[in-house]
């Protein structure tokens, strides 16, 4: 595999640890912004809520839930928006640059975040900035794209899977871990989310100077677009949600494979709204019900980051072409399991179950999902195809945590995660309408 593809490994795992380090802290940086937030802005938006909850008749409780919710999709929508656009600049001025670009303002959003004592606002900015330049892992697909053929891809987009479990498996472990540090290593009046915003932040200046030294340009000058005006065109059709589900990017397809990839496309954005939803409630629920610690939560994060990574190296990696259909439906079962045992749990074992089944599903659907998306339609448009997945992706990821955490907010955990798992019955429902217009010998010749 080509040298470049490991430097980019390497510059993935240093993003996404300090990307992930800031997962089991949130329900506490809420509590922490609630009493001690000078800017404002924290009462202000919370007063918006406190009066959206009077009229709805929601607990009094759980305010904190659906402003963590709002974060998580306004963070993840600023990456949808913005991705596309990153991409075409890198398509006419290099890859090289883009990366760096972004790295410097992944950056910038980990040191306001380190400056955010007694400002909510500045932890809000800090957000914003890092939604917006997050287009480095997009960017880092493309990168694999340049340097490999087509024969070895796969090779490099498992490297890339490798990188996100190093970074969930081990970003909130030393998340948990350096705020319990916070105080003595730094002083007593230092918050305890200051130390790991100081990490997050030399990480991200650690990945600028890798990249900076180490990383040469992927995309040749003649290879690149001549004008970025074509390609933030195209970029809209990434943005457009009609587009994206009608997959009016993708071209010289025929009507079948066309009906095909957008049924597949709406059980991806449909498994990736839901999920996500549970992923930002999760750490509430076992903040509320359990009254779990900074470091419990971390240990959340690693039962489930380890088995999913066993379950892609053993289980996942072995399915046989013409059984990721099959690997689907049971993926999809067992995430209602998932659901149903954790929005019901009222013991460790039962809840443990449940991120069980949370971790085989999520481990199998999504990686036979984009195996049968990119084996359907014509070879020269696997990018194409690839690239609106990704954004059907993001904005599921968008509005999945506002949307969850309304449902939470409101009903309560049980009910929130009862409505999610009904709700899978309908990519269920596609996913077997899918059997019988599948072709296995075209989609794997």
């Amino acid at each position: 595999m080509n040298h470049s593809c490991y430097i980019i490994f390497i510059s993935l795992i240093l993003d996404l640890l300090a990307f992930t380090i800031i997962l089991p802290l949130m329900p506490s940086i809420l509590d922490y912004y609630e009493t001690n937030d000078k800017s404002g802005l924290y009462l202000q938006l919370n007063d918006i809520v406190e009066t959206f909850r009077v009229y709805c008749g929601a607990p009094n409780d759980l305010n904190k839930v659906l402003l963590a919710g709002a974060l998580g999709s306004w963070f993840s929508f600023l990456q949808f928006i913005s991705s596309p656009f990153i991409g075409a600049f890198s398509d006419v001025y290099g890859r090289r640059v883009s990366m760096l670009l972004c790295l410097v303002g992944i950056a910038v959003s980990h040191f306001l975040w380190s400056m955010s004592q007694g400002s909510f606002l500045y932890f809000a900015i800090a957000r914003t900035l890092g939604g917006l330049f997050k287009g480095n892992v997009s960017l880092s697909t493309a990168i694999i794209t340049d340097l490999l053929a087509q024969a070895d891809r796969g090779k490099g987009m498992a490297l890339i899977g490798v990188a996100f479990s190093v970074g969930f498996i081990f970003g909130p472990l030393l998340g948990a871990f350096f705020s319990y540090y916070s105080k003595t290593v730094l002083s007593s009046s230092q918050q305890f989310f200051a130390l790991p915003a100081i990490f997050s932040t030399v990480l991200a200046v650690i990945n600028i100077v890798f990249i900076y030294l180490y990383f040469k340009e992927s995309l040749p000058k003649a290879n690149r677009a001549k004008s970025t005006i074509k390609g933030f065109m195209q970029a809209f059709g990434y943005v457009n949600p009609i587009s994206l589900f009608r997959f009016s990017n993708v071209q010289k397809i025929g009507k079948e494979d066309l009906k095909v990839i957008c049924d597949l496309g709406f059980i991806y954005f449909l498994y990736l709204f839901f999920y996500s939803g549970l992923e930002y409630t999760l750490t509430f629920l076992t903040h509320h019900r359990f009254g779990y610690t900074r470091m419990q939560q971390a240990k959340v994060y690693l039962f489930s980051g380890i088995l999913m990574a066993l379950l892609q190296g053993t289980y996942v990696r072995r399915i046989k072409p013409t059984k990721e259909l099959k690997t689907i439906k049971i993926g999809l079962i067992v995430i209602v399991l998932a659901f149903l045992t954790i929005g019901l749990s009222q013991t460790i074992p039962q809840l443990y179950s449940g991120l069980a089944f949370y971790s085989f599903s999520s481990a199998a659907v999504v990686p036979c999902l984009t195996t049968l998306a990119s084996s359907t339609g014509p070879s020269d448009q696997k990018g194409t195809v690839l690239g609106t997945f990704r954004s059907l992706g993001s904005l599921a990821r968008a509005l999945g945590p506002i949307v969850s955490s309304l449902t939470y907010w409101r009903f309560g955990p049980e009910i929130c995660y009862a409505i999610g798992a009904l709700f899978f019955v309908f990519p269920f429902i596609l996913s077997r309408s899918l059997s019988n217009r599948l072709n296995p010998a075209k989609i794997h010749p």
